[in-house]
């Protein structure tokens, strides 16, 4: 499986356009071996305050979010989350805002990083190549 690991916020500039994309990016290629990880995330311009379940919520009615969402946590920092750390260290990019996105090989390897500022239109590429290499290797292997 490939996965998309972003720490996600709900009061972000950035909260409206990638939620959309990330929720049609999940829509798209979620059939395919792929998800989404979103990690909320309340680090940086305290942006993400309310409870998991109040943030779940938000997710799942105001953007139909149907990838998995999981626990606040901390991301970047000496409170880094061991998944984070790893990432970080996969990468040596560190989370400065929110909505850092990591790609993820099938194998757990760190493909890469792509800051805040980076749409997920612009990373759709990337995605959508690790997703067919998996396809046509299953297929492969019929």
């Amino acid at each position: 499986q490939v996965s998309l690991v972003v720490n996600v916020a709900s009061e972000c500039g950035y909260t409206d356009s990638h939620y959309k994309a990330l929720q049609q990016l999940q829509r798209d290629l979620g059939p395919y071996h792929f998800n989404v990880l979103a990690f909320p995330c309340n680090q940086f311009g305290q942006q993400e305050p309310d409870t998991n379940k109040e943030i779940e919520n938000f997710a799942r009615k105001t953007y139909g979010a149907s990838f998995p969402m999981f626990s606040k946590i901390t991301v970047s920092g000496a409170g880094a989350i061991p998944a984070f750390k790893y990432l970080i260290d996969s990468t040596g990019e560190e989370p400065t805002w929110n909505f850092w996105k990591y790609l993820v090989d099938p194998n757990g390897k760190v493909v890469k990083a792509w800051d805040s500022t980076v749409s997920v239109e612009e990373i759709r590429p990337h995605v959508t190549e690790l997703v067919r290499k998996i396809i046509l290797k299953k297929k492969d292997e019929l």
